[in-house]
């Protein structure tokens, strides 16, 4: 596995700058965000020199980039704002294929307006799923055509929940780049250590073969987010499920301020 962490856990917008301090935190791989070139995350159009200073911040820090965000609310209950979505992943899904990114990470939203990470007691409707579903049709084509695969995260607020979720959708799919991110900080909400090691366990016996990406996020037992090694979350028997069912690719984390990437960075690799 190789270590990585988001882009966006530092302060910039030059991808020289910012790939210069994910190298100089301990990290190797980073899931990049296109504010991190000082664009909007889901802009318009990516210009052919930010292209280039992209690529050539990887190429001279030695960092790879894993992954590319692309997340708008795939759920959202106007259609209108789903549409401007999907138009800004296609700008996306074009610049990750033009940087040789293997994966754009997605939101598969919620119905609630304001925010796509929060949580709407309609999310579990027939309905939303629908939506969600076409627009993911729709996004795989494009993903398809360009060579790159889509990645979707079981969140507690969004409509795909769990690994369980993310596997039926999946097969509805019928697409070969359609991918899981694994964060075990999002396979829960309240648990005790157990409960929560129980839940994980079980979501990587579930997705296994369809994890693109593992995330390193925590949580405390009451439901707040925490840095990585610093909630219940037991991240040894992570790892080592995460091995176990023959995962490669790139442990990714973040919710953590610039100051603590250095420490994580010795927590994980040292797991690693």
């Amino acid at each position: 596995m190789r270590l990585g962490i988001f882009a966006k856990t530092f302060p910039g917008a030059e991808p020289a700058a910012v790939l210069a301090a994910v190298k100089q935190a301990g990290y190797e791989t980073t899931q990049f965000n296109l504010a991190c070139a000082g664009l909007p995350s889901m802009p318009d159009v990516v210009p052919a020199d930010a292209i280039a200073a992209i690529r050539a911040a990887a190429r001279s820090t030695h960092v790879s980039l894993v992954a590319l965000s692309g997340t708008y609310n795939m759920a959202h209950p106007d259609k209108g704002v789903r549409d401007d979505g999907l138009r800004r992943l296609a700008v996306v899904i074009e610049a990750a294929a033009a940087l040789d990114i293997p994966l754009v990470t997605l939101c598969t939203g919620s119905r609630n307006a304001v925010d796509q990470w929060a949580y709407h007691p309609n999310n579990a409707t027939p309905a939303s799923w629908f939506d969600m579903a076409t627009e993911m049709s729709k996004a795989l084509a494009l993903a398809e055509e360009a060579g790159v695969d889509l990645g979707i995260e079981p969140e507690q607020a969004n409509i795909v929940t769990s690994a369980k979720d993310a596997i039926r959708l999946i097969a509805e799919m019928g697409s070969k780049h359609l991918k899981i991110v694994l964060d075990p900080a999002n396979l829960f909400e309240h648990a005790t250590p157990d409960e929560a090691r129980s839940i994980v366990a079980a979501a990587i016996d579930e997705a296994a073969g369809h994890i693109a990406m593992a995330h390193a996020k925590d949580r405390h037992g009451d439901g707040r987010f925490a840095t990585s090694g610093q909630g219940i979350v037991d991240f040894p028997d992570f790892v080592a499920r995460l091995k176990a069912v023959g995962f490669e690719g790139s442990l990714v984390t973040h919710g953590l301020s610039a100051e603590e990437a250095p420490g994580v960075a010795a927590f994980l690799r040292g797991l690693l």
